[in-house]
């Protein structure tokens, strides 16, 4: 009875452990902030007025008058300071929302300042006890000999071996390679929201290995280039826009305009600082760098020759604003801190990032996914709502039915899986079979505690 007591315990601990979302003490959702917010009378009238100007600003430029009314109540909000100190949560169901109220509450005073990240700020020693250690772990793993095989391909390939990551890789390349009805162009908007999905809920331990691996021939570099599909996601067929455009179409939107500022604040460069970095990690940058890919100000390697990154857009026609579209651009060309934590992920002989001794050479990442899934920063990332899971499934089929009729192949599968053959929904059962309990498994338990109960 005790050992059986103990097995159905742990098979339902081990369904229950993707579930688990880490929470921070002494962080406010922005969410939150606001529904106490409208418990107050006085709160929600001014909040509701500081929205309406919001929207206002958004159609056509408020008039002088109509500003300092909005400024005004700005001012009284300025007491309540839940709603001044909250946060959001990069990636979360909630995320547009929070955002939403973030920025509403910073208008018309401080609704420009992109030098602080609207995200919960994880506090300096999380930062070096958990996720710079794990990049470590990350630059150990790709600094193996692999006698000369090309690094992104063995990347692709242990992204296969990975369900999670295969199947939200697929479901990005095909989002990103499928015309949209009536058109001979993607949906970039798809694919935009794919990547996003990608790059927040699988591990930077298989996402970092595919955007940062390390190549010494232009067939690989074409590879690392192509990871993100540039050719929807943010190329454009005729033509560079301005990056001075760029940023102000980012600015109107509030999921850009966060990544933005969180880039900002988290690659800034230190000319006094080891890792190149005014907040002494690289992790951090990279992790606020993968923020940007899948918004309008998506950047990417400029070239399969080096590791140089830059957005797609130019300073051609700036006029009198060509230092400021050149600080644009510079955030990537001319920006050592992100320079650096991308040359580390690649460096053959890394250097210990933040101090912390490198740990031993580990096997290839899919070997330990099961370790993976319960450190801290996997499982931010890794938040999945029972209700998102139900709505991506549906879109999964909608897509391998699209890809069907469209007799898509997305490309760069390179190693054949359960996934990449087709076979989706059968991976996904399976793997749902080893981490969850099943229907005949839970029967067999309760037959087994009947049977120990009437016979004992």
């Amino acid at each position: 009875m005790i050992s059986l007591g103990i097995l159905l315990n742990l098979v339902f601990i081990r369904g229950s452990l993707s579930s688990v979302i880490p929470l921070f003490p002494g962080t406010l959702d922005c969410v939150e902030a606001v529904e106490e917010c409208m418990s107050e009378p006085e709160c929600e009238k001014l909040y509701r007025q500081l929205d309406y100007c919001v929207d206002e600003e958004a159609v056509a430029t408020l008039t002088p008058d109509a500003r300092q009314t909005c400024g005004d109540a700005q001012n009284a909000l300025l007491h309540y300071h839940s709603l001044q100190e909250c946060k959001c949560q990069r990636g979360s169901r909630r995320e547009p929302t929070c955002l939403r109220v973030y920025w509403t509450v910073r208008f018309p005073q401080g609704y420009d300042d992109i030098e602080t990240s609207p995200y919960e700020d994880i506090e300096l020693e999380l930062v070096r006890n958990s996720e710079t250690s794990k990049l470590a772990s990350i630059v150990a793993v790709s600094s193996l000999p692999l006698d000369g095989q090309n690094r992104c391909l063995k990347a692709a390939q242990d992204c296969g071996l990975f369900e999670k990551c295969g199947a939200l890789r697929s479901e990005y390349v095909l989002a990103c390679t499928k015309r949209a009805a009536g058109s001979e162009r993607c949906n970039r908007q798809k694919c935009h929201r794919a990547l996003r999905r990608f790059l927040e809920r699988v591990p930077e331990e298989y996402s970092f290995s595919l955007l940062f691996c390390s190549c010494n021939d232009p067939l690989c570099g074409e590879r690392r280039r192509k990871t993100i599909v540039p050719s929807c996601s943010y190329e454009e067929r005729d033509t560079q826009p301005n990056c001075l455009h760029l940023e102000t179409f980012c600015l109107r939107d509030d999921l850009c305009r966060s990544r933005r500022a969180d880039f900002q604040q988290n690659c800034q460069p230190s000319p006094h600082s080891p890792s190149g970095c005014l907040r002494e990690s690289g992790a951090v940058c990279l992790k606020a760098y993968a923020g940007l890919i899948g918004t309008i100000m998506t950047p990417n390697y400029v070239s399969n020759s080096s590791t140089e990154v830059s957005q797609w857009c130019n300073c051609e026609g700036s006029g009198n604003k060509w230092q400021e579209c050149l600080r644009i651009l510079h955030m990537f060309t001319s920006n050592a801190c992100l320079r650096n934590a991308i040359d580390n992920m690649g460096s053959s002989n890394p250097r210990p990032v933040e101090g912390t001794p490198l740990p031993p050479p580990r096997p290839s990442p899919h070997f330990q996914h099961d370790e993976l899934h319960v450190s801290l920063l996997s499982d931010l990332n890794s938040v999945e709502e029972s209700e998102e899971e139900k709505q991506e499934e549906e879109e999964e089929e909608e897509e391998m039915e699209a890809a069907e009729e469209f007799n898509v192949i997305p490309p760069f599968l390179d190693k054949a899986t359960v996934t990449n053959l087709g076979g989706t929904e059968t991976g996904r059962v399976q793997s749902r079979a080893c981490s969850t309990p099943g229907p005949m498994l839970m029967l067999m338990l309760l037959l087994l505690l009947l049977t120990t109960l009437i016979c004992g």
